[in-house]
């Protein structure tokens, strides 16, 4: 049977983004709650987006070393099935909110990526991610895929640098990868995806 890599859609701040990348596939959206990133959404609009995609769609929110409060308040008021911690946070920040959680890891040099890995038994998913000095992600850039484990107890989500031209060869060139995360990659401006982006890399991550 041929595993069919999953899809996650980030940096969603127009509900009708979310519905476009929904219609073209996408198992997941990402709502960014990180005040200096082009893409962050506000609480109202957030949860209007995780209300329109409907119960089949993993709606997924992403910190940045955030406080327990302020995600906290965050989930009181938008419908979040998945939590994405992109900053410094240990286990022990990540596990408290009962909810399923992906750990990101910037894949910066000489990171030992299996060891980080097991830094956090409790994720439901491990997310690499490329790195670049004082930039938490969404830089637009791709890494070394060959660091990518070929082996781990986690899924694998890999984000960085994705687009419609180089998906289909991450896919193939990976094995075992759970799932791949876009945002830059298939917009229009930051913060608006592209219908016709979007559609092309879900079909590309997929063929």
């Amino acid at each position: 049977m041929t595993r069919q890599v999953r899809v996650k859609v980030c940096g969603i701040t127009r509900v009708e983004d979310a519905l476009s990348a929904v219609e073209a596939g996408a198992d997941a959206i990402g709502l960014v709650f990180y005040a200096p990133s082009p893409r962050y959404v506000e609480l109202p609009q957030a949860a209007e987006i995780a209300r329109a995609v409907g119960p089949f769609v993993t709606v997924v929110g992403l910190f940045v070393n955030a406080s327990g409060e302020e995600v906290t308040q965050v989930l009181e008021q938008v419908d979040l099935h998945v939590l994405q911690f992109h900053g410094d946070e240990d286990e022990g920040f990540c596990q408290q909110f009962q909810r399923p959680y992906m750990k990101a890891l910037r894949m910066k040099p000489g990171l030992d990526v299996e060891q980080s890995i097991q830094s956090y038994p409790s994720a439901s998913g491990i997310l690499l991610d490329a790195y670049r000095k004082g930039v938490p992600g969404g830089t637009g850039e791709s890494f070394d895929w060959d660091r990518v484990p070929v082996q781990s107890e986690k899924p694998i989500i890999l984000a960085g640098g994705l687009n419609p031209e180089n998906i289909g060869d991450a896919v193939s060139s990976i094995s075992n990868l759970y799932g791949v995360d876009v945002s830059g990659g298939v917009e229009s401006t930051p913060g608006e995806k592209n219908k016709a982006l979007v559609k092309s890399f879900i079909s590309n991550a997929r063929s």
